[in-house]
């Protein structure tokens, strides 16, 4: 039997679980703490000072996984690249707020500068020294392709701009970004396995970190992942879907992603173009469904098992 995609989700989840420890009460040490809008959902004052950046303890789990098998499974060069570029963009955002206490973290300017260098490099990496294609596996068409020319290279920008945007807007409840994508990273890890794609050792240890996380992520939250890790779990996302061929496989598994990314713009659209009128009670979306009286463990819950239940539609859709 083969157990390789076994141990990576065990090494990097044991690293996790040992990191927590260490890495809390360090960013607590260095005044690291999450602040909360008065303006907010009020249940979330008490949160105030709940030490944030919290994704380094999956971030640095995943990489020391990776690096175990890196040599032997070089597909995973491109995804652990985007995941850390994506992880360091939210870093210097976190410490530029948290840390030196500029209110708005990098500028937006700034922000979307980086992302686009880091997205390009990896687009570069993947044509230029892999042998994975651009072509788009249709969901439910039997194993066909889209082939759409140069217009897949643009199309790259924004699936990874807007995953990356999305994971980061699902970050707001505790363990909501973490329960999520731990559903759609097995998604990926079943279907790199089955397909024998040489980027499982990734899946598995993305797997295995978020999993030791979440014991420390959980309602209520010890530490929260802050940009550092929701940006590096969207790089992450977008970075496996296009070593597969399935970024139009993201709607479907990454669905909570794009509600709550849409629902922001809805929101800020809707309140322009009324001139004061909000079309949700408050936006990302989970707090719109926490004004209305769900609790968060409920409403992670809930986004949980939809995530689920698409991962097994989209399972069915290959």
């Amino acid at each position: 039997m083969d157990l390789t995609f076994v141990v990576p989700v065990l090494i990097s989840f044991a690293v996790s679980v040992a990191l927590g420890p260490v890495i809390i009460p360090f960013l607590r040490r260095l005044k690291m703490g999450q602040t909360e809008r008065k303006e907010g959902v009020q249940s979330h004052l008490k949160k105030a000072g709940t030490p944030t950046m919290g994704g380094l303890i999956f971030l640095i789990a995943t990489t020391v996984t990776s690096l175990f098998f890196v040599r032997d499974y070089p597909k995973i060069v491109p995804i652990l690249f985007l995941t850390l570029g994506f992880g360091l963009i939210g870093f210097l955002d976190d410490y530029l707020k948290v840390v030196l206490k500029r209110s708005d973290g990098l500028l937006a300017w700034q922000k979307l500068l980086c992302q686009f260098v880091v997205t390009g490099i990896f687009a570069f990496y993947m044509i230029r020294y892999t042998d994975v294609t651009l072509e788009l596996l249709l969901p439910f068409s039997g194993g066909k392709a889209l082939d759409i020319g140069w217009l897949a290279i643009p199309l790259l920008f924004i699936v990874v701009l807007a995953v990356v945007n999305g994971v980061n807007f699902t970050d707001g409840l505790d363990g909501l970004a973490s329960s999520v994508t731990v559903m759609v990273a097995v998604f990926f890890t079943v279907v790199a396995v089955g397909q024998k794609s040489g980027i499982s050792p990734i899946t598995c240890a993305v797997v295995g970190s978020l999993l030791g996380f979440l014991l420390f992520n959980v309602f209520p939250a010890k530490v929260f992942m802050g940009d550092t890790g929701s940006l590096a779990l969207g790089g992450f996302v977008a970075g496996t879907a296009y070593m597969l061929n399935m970024p139009l496989f993201i709607p479907i598994v990454g669905l909570i992603y794009a509600v709550e990314l849409l629902s922001v713009v809805l929101q800020v659209t809707y309140f322009k173009a009324t001139h004061g009128k909000r079309l949700f009670k408050m936006s990302p979306i989970h707090h719109h469904f926490e004004l209305c009286g769900w609790s968060e463990t409920r409403i992670v819950a809930v986004f949980s098992i939809i995530t689920a239940l698409l991962c097994l539609v989209a399972l069915m859709g290959i």
